[in-house]
């Protein structure tokens, strides 16, 4: 049987099964916590740090993600604060430079923390994609298949969701990760800009 686990969320006190996140137990409160990479069901990713929060304990205070930390007994959080504003502010500033400035949800985010997402444009060229690398299609995709038509290829700026070649068929009359997509990038109708095939990639030819 689960413990209890008692824990202060902006000052209010909240009762959370052992187990259960921040974010989780936050929701028992209804305090909302903003996510870009979380979707419920799915495994849990920690990639884009919105949902970030500051904890107190043993008199220290740690920046953690509220999506991934599991409730502690005294455990104290707060969800909004100048520094937490700043941190997720800067965070959306810096999604925006492969995404791009006008997608999704990270627009209606940008607006709520009066974030420039044009701010580091003029220092790292790169062109947008409408991608957060957030992950959240990957995942679906194996929720959906039991396998991966989708996944990661390369590192830093050069990290990109791609296709496997053999499973193009799967994908294309899948549809089944569009709703979990928070930049709007894959719709209804496909995806735009299309993702590469993995093999293009290695190739260098895209």
């Amino acid at each position: 049987m689960k413990q209890t686990i008692t824990l202060t969320i902006d000052e209010k006190e909240v009762k959370a099964e052992e187990g259960m996140t921040i974010l989780e137990a936050a929701k028992l409160l209804g305090v909302e916590i903003p996510t870009l990479c979380y979707h419920e069901g799915l495994e849990l990713y920690g990639a884009c740090r919105i949902c970030s929060v500051e904890i107190e304990k043993g008199g220290r205070s740690h920046i953690v993600a509220a999506c991934c930390y599991p409730v502690e007994e005294g455990l104290k959080v707060t969800t909004r604060s100048p520094k937490i504003n700043k941190i997720r502010k800067t965070l959306l500033e810096l999604a925006a430079v492969a995404a791009g400035e006008d997608v999704g949800k990270l627009r209606a985010l940008a607006d709520e923390y009066n974030a420039d997402l044009s701010r580091f444009n003029s220092r790292v060229q790169m062109k947008p994609t409408k991608c957060i690398l957030c992950g959240l299609c990957v995942r679906r995709c194996v929720e959906a298949n039991w396998d991966s038509a989708i996944g990661f290829i390369g590192r830093g700026t050069s990290r990109r969701v791609a296709i496997f070649p053999e499973k193009k068929g799967i994908c294309s009359n899948c549809n089944y990760c569009y709703v979990v997509c928070p930049t709007g990038r894959i719709t209804s109708t496909g995806v735009d800009p299309p993702f590469p095939y993995i093999d293009d990639v290695l190739a260098g030819r895209e």
